[in-house]
């Protein structure tokens, strides 16, 4: 494919083994209320609160541009249209996870695995990856003790997919999470990994060649691992990418490159990091910021990036809020790179657990002691529960551990905060076929193309108790350039917001539609919008991004006043 264009066209891993294909009772709305467990009834009661029940807007999405009819809308409750979530007609099921979760078995978390599962699913979510802390002690006896609990997890809420993961010690840069499709070596891959390529295990933190060298070999582990068939699957996503400034754009762009396209390893980062309620001003909370983004340049951080990268944006990443910024650089490559959003959660502003008490020894057992829960409401913690505030949605075909891996590697993803909306539908259309997410619509030279965005707005009100109303919606374009020379480059000079869209309602459901005109170079857009109560220029000037995320500020910053959503982009590549 021409001009540095490397976005897969499939995923080639067979589904068997994935037994876990039907819709979870509390989202089939064939399965009436007396039916459901006392959890099931609340998650759906909740799902029905803020009109996610049956919400995603089921897009059929394509890879390679395929040829699809109209949007299928399977937006329920107070969203909009009537059809059911099961009526996708031919296009995906839209699932709601957190991949950055910890539990008593990382040094400084504290609760059990069943506490976050049972609260991320009260929250909506449809999957979770628990990734407690890579280090020695994790290594040698986390990896095993963590995994009974999270299988009594996966028995306990057979609707919620819950995969095994670990927050990787990236050599030479920050961290990631790793996670494995479910299965008999899950365990054992897992520790082998961490044992030979974390660098927290290794000694392997500083960057120097050797130990970026090392994260590659890491990554190229677990896609041998899914080649051998010891694992369905295995992916690594970046964590907060910008926090340290460690993560470099050359490292960056080596691990995408580093496995088959068939067998893609690392395919995104955090977009937003979680932590978002360390922003909230003490004496009522943390008094930080958020995504714990309050730090400066070390010894190991890349020398070209500024100072404001070390602060988040709106709640997003410098890397990501950035309109011509490092996101989009790759994507000028052509190169499929995704951004997520999730919790970090470890320890949950306003709860009133205690870690275990005096009795703990986590280097000795892997593990803290149950959480006791006492005293008043803690205002010091900065984190929410998965799914309170971050959002991951993946366009799936089918309820799955497979689906879902599939659709993260396809870039089938949008996020949002808040519960900002409810659901998004985008594709690109033109000469007979059409696009969405993470997809690439293939079309002669010439053709007129059109961006159609439907939004399903929030039907409910959120975890801060008010309905989140939507206010504007950007398009962001910028042209495929090809492959940069200099694998240090962080910028996309032709990136740009080139149309925005004021939201004159409440409820329902709104469309956006934007005219590409016919076009005669391969490019890519993306989405985001926002509540409208902060702005700012970008850091690209007006001209570039004239009302972006403003500068996060340290120690005031609550996130409920300041909600986004973003998508993944789509190509449109003529020949």
């Amino acid at each position: 494919m021409g001009h540095g264009h490397h976005h897969p066209h499939s995923h080639a891993h067979s589904h068997a083994h994935d037994t876990n294909t039907s819709l979870p009772p509390a989202l089939d709305t064939s399965v009436p209320d007396d039916a459901l467990t006392p959890d099931q009834l609340s998650r759906r009661s909740m799902l029905r609160r803020t009109g996610l029940l049956g919400a995603g807007l089921a897009a059929a999405g394509v890879a390679g541009g395929v040829a699809g009819g109209s949007p299928a809308y399977a937006t329920g409750g107070q969203g909009g249209s009537s059809a059911p979530r099961t009526a996708r007609r031919g296009g995906f099921l839209w699932l709601a996870g957190d991949h950055h979760i910890h539990t008593q078995y990382s040094s400084d978390g504290k609760y059990r695995v069943v506490d976050q599962v049972r609260q991320g699913a009260r929250n909506g979510l449809d999957w979770m990856v628990i990734t407690d802390h890579g280090s020695e002690t994790h290594a040698k006896i986390g990896v095993e003790k963590v995994n009974p609990d999270i299988r009594e997890a996966r028995a306990a809420y057979d609707d919620t997919l819950v995969f095994q993961g670990l927050e990787w010690n990236i050599p030479a840069a920050e961290h990631g999470t790793v996670f494995v499709h479910p299965g008999r070596d899950e365990v054992a891959v897992l520790k082998e990994f961490e044992t030979s390529f974390d660098g927290s295990v290794r000694g392997a933190g500083d960057s120097t060649p050797a130990n970026e060298a090392l994260a590659i070999a890491g990554l190229s582990f677990l896609s041998d691992q899914v080649k051998r068939r010891k694992v369905q699957d295995a992916l690594m996503l970046a964590n907060h990418p910008s926090r340290k400034g460690i993560d470099s754009p050359h490292e960056i762009r080596a691990w995408r490159d580093a496995t088959p396209r068939d067998r893609q390893i690392a395919v995104g980062f955090e977009g937003a990091p979680g932590h978002q309620a360390a922003g909230i001003a003490a004496p009522t909370g943390m008094g930080r910021a958020r995504g714990l983004y309050d730090g400066s340049p070390g010894a190991g951080s890349f020398a070209g990036y500024p100072l404001e990268s070390y602060r988040t944006w709106g709640g997003f990443d410098w890397m990501t809020a950035t309109v011509g910024g490092l996101w989009d650089s790759l994507l000028a490559e052509g190169r499929p790179w995704w951004i997520t959003a999730n919790s970090d959660s470890h320890n949950v502003y306003a709860d009133t657990a205690k870690r275990g008490g005096p009795d703990s020894d986590f280097t000795a057992n892997g593990k803290h002691t149950d959480p006791v829960y006492r005293g008043g409401l803690d205002l010091t913690e900065g984190d929410f529960w998965p799914g309170q505030y971050s959002r991951t949605h993946v366009g799936s075909d089918g309820f799955s551990y497979a689906a879902v891996m599939d659709g993260i590697r396809a870039g089938r993803v949008w996020v949002d905060h808040g519960g900002l909306i409810s659901g998004l539908d985008a594709r690109v259309a033109g000469g007979g076929r059409w696009a969405t997410l993470g997809g690439a619509l293939h079309v002669r030279r010439g053709t007129q193309v059109t961006l159609t965005v439907d939004i399903a707005l929030a039907g409910g009100a959120n975890w801060a108790q008010f309905v989140p109303k939507l206010a504007r919606v950007d398009v962001i374009q910028g042209d495929v350039t090809g492959e940069v020379k200099d694998k240090d480059t962080f910028t996309a000079p032709t990136a740009k917001v080139v149309s925005s869209y004021d939201v004159d309602k409440s409820t329902g459901t709104v469309r956006v539609s934007y005219s590409l005109g016919r076009v005669d170079r391969p490019l890519y857009v993306r989405l985001r919008g926002t509540d409208g109560n902060r702005s700012a220029v970008g850091a690209r000037g007006a001209a570039v991004d004239p009302a972006g995320p403003a500068l996060d500020v340290v120690g005031d910053a609550d996130p409920w006043r300041d909600l986004w959503f973003y998508s993944n982009p789509i190509w449109v590549l003529p020949a």
